[in-house]
């Protein structure tokens, strides 16, 4: 066989696009599964445009979400993300991506995974694979499908559309709570950088944040300015590496760097400041309480990640955490002021005999079906008596 197709829908999920696909229509041994989405993505491209796959060439463009009916008590689905890189032969499982979620459940109630009503507002149930976590979206319905049209704007994507609500509850986490090592602040040492301060939170997902000053930025930085700085470039990573380390995610930095490049994210915050967005609006700063850059995949994001932005506003209604020390003001509705624009995420961080937990965590983004089918991927990709059926084993 010259080709094999896998049913598959290409979906926008607030800043970021993926591929969603069905557990049951991947292969069932999981080094096949990786080489054949790495296939279908056109991944490893040393040109770095994925041309040869549906892959976007940068990570918020190359993407994978795996959606399956969940078997856990009070969950609707099971989504398992993968990030797919762009520039080598990897998909990273450790993570998750919020911004996805709204594509998650609005894959759910048009796929037939969720009972819905011809109008109303959905609950959908979401059990993040990946980290462990459930997750609830509440998604406005149409004629029995996702809503897919409205006046919610959200900046970093260009057309309006129907806003879906994205609440992390309360999660249980057994690797420290709020921040991982028992600190509001670490003190963090690369070798040829040298010492800085650092907020390493577990809030949506795992998250560095530092001051953008100590990396000698702005803050105010669109990723033109940053992306094509090599030698900046590699220096972020191995400040997001040993920071990988401290947080116990990996051993040494050459293995955060090797294989959990989407995990922890690096975010560089400074204080609400006057800039221009990548779409040439002026953003004020009385209008934002924080500024915040998120580097994913290597490289600045063009907005910012959903995972990210709960980490900083999480962090943010702490003291002594670098963003409540830059922070405007510590409203429990933080206005981050993004590449993009702004993206406002409500956060409640409570404190009971010393352990500090994110009771909620909340941000609106919105979702819609760009194109189903098929992907497709050269049929040597896949062994001879691989039926493509069997439910994945995770």
């Amino acid at each position: 066989m010259t080709r094999r197709r896998i049913p598959a829908v290409l979906m926008r999920g607030g800043t970021s696009k993926g591929l969603f696909v069905r557990l049951e229509d991947l292969p069932s041994d999981l080094a096949v599964r990786d080489r054949v989405l790495l296939r279908a993505f056109g991944s490893p491209d040393p040109y770095g445009r994925q041309m040869d796959g549906v892959g976007g060439g940068h990570s918020s463009a190359s993407k994978v979400a795996v959606i399956s009916r969940s078997v856990r008590p009070g969950c609707d689905i099971d989504y398992l993300f993968g990030q797919v890189a762009v520039d080598r032969a990897l998909i990273d499982w450790s993570g998750s991506c919020g911004n996805l979620l709204s594509a998650a459940a609005s894959f759910a109630i048009d796929e037939g995974f969720v009972d819905v009503p011809s109008e109303g507002v959905v609950t959908v149930r979401i059990w993040q694979v990946n980290l462990g976590q459930q997750i609830v979206a509440r998604v406005p319905v149409q004629a029995g499908q996702t809503a897919e049209t409205g006046s919610f704007e959200m900046d970093g994507v260009a057309f309006a559309g129907a806003e879906i609500l994205i609440e992390y509850p309360p999660q249980e986490n057994a690797d420290g709570g709020l921040f991982p090592t028992g600190r509001v602040l670490d003190r963090v040492e690369v070798s040829g950088i040298g010492r800085f301060d650092v907020t390493l939170v577990q809030a949506g997902m795992a998250t560095a944040i530092v001051e953008a000053r100590v990396l000698g930025l702005a803050g105010t930085e669109l990723p033109e300015h940053i992306n094509g700085d090599d030698g900046l470039l590699a220096r972020l990573e191995m400040i997001r590496a040993a920071c990988a380390v401290a947080m116990g995610l990996a051993k040494t930095s050459q293995e955060a760097t090797q294989t959990r490049p989407h995990m922890p994210k690096l975010a560089f915050v400074s204080p609400s400041i006057d800039y221009r967005a990548s779409n040439g609006q002026v953003i004020g700063a009385s209008s934002t309480d924080l500024v915040a850059r998120i580097i994913s995949m290597g490289k600045l994001h063009h907005a910012i990640t959903g995972t990210g932005a709960a980490a900083i506003a999480a962090a943010l209604q702490v003291p002594g955490t670098v963003p409540y020390r830059l922070a405007q003001t510590h409203s429990p509705k933080v206005r981050l002021g993004h590449a993009s624009g702004i993206l406002t995420v409500e956060a409640d961080v409570s404190q009971d005999a010393g352990a500090l937990t994110a009771e909620r965590l909340a941000m609106s983004r919105s979702a819609r079906r760009l194109m189903e089918g098929w992907v497709c991927t050269p049929g040597e990709f896949w062994p001879q008596d691989e039926s493509g059926l069997a439910a994945i084993a995770r």
